[in-house]
């Protein structure tokens, strides 16, 4: 087989999409066969109209929990939106069987929010961007 490389400086999803497809068989195959990761997703729905303005999407695997997105629309801030969306997502993940969850933020205002969630940190990436931080933080959610 041959092969080429090509810098694309604009991708497209499906070139994500692709790679991703890759990593993921590789993973299920040969790091870990059998491997079992299912989406979740809790959505905040507009009641005028049912269009989701915000929510959660995450994913559980190796017996974790990863939350990747939360979106709570401005308008709808202060009001427990949030813990009640993480939590939601949690309790799906218990069921799913794992044990911990972990997530990531830019925001510190978020950030105080996880801590006060159980999220503790367990690292931080200054200067990103340069003068902020990146937070990435864990909890369990049972014992293992």
């Amino acid at each position: 087989m041959t092969h080429s490389l090509a810098l694309v400086t604009s991708p497209d999803p499906g070139i994500r999409a692709d790679i991703l497809d890759g990593l993921r068989d590789f993973n299920s195959t040969v790091l870990f066969p059998g491997l079992q990761v299912e989406n979740v997703a809790v959505v905040i729905r507009d009641d005028a109209d049912g269009a989701i303005i915000g929510g959660l999407w995450g994913r559980t695997g190796l017996e974790w929990l990863t939350i990747e997105l939360i979106f709570v629309p401005e308008h709808l801030r202060g009001q427990g939106i949030a813990r009640r969306i993480i939590a939601m997502a949690e309790e799906e993940a218990l069921r799913r069987g794992c044990h911990s969850a972990w997530l990531d933020t830019l925001n510190p205002d978020a950030l105080f929010l996880y801590e006060r969630l159980g999220y503790a940190r367990f690292g931080e990436l200054a200067d990103f961007p340069t003068g902020r931080s990146r937070y990435f933080l864990q909890k369990k959610l049972k014992a293992c």
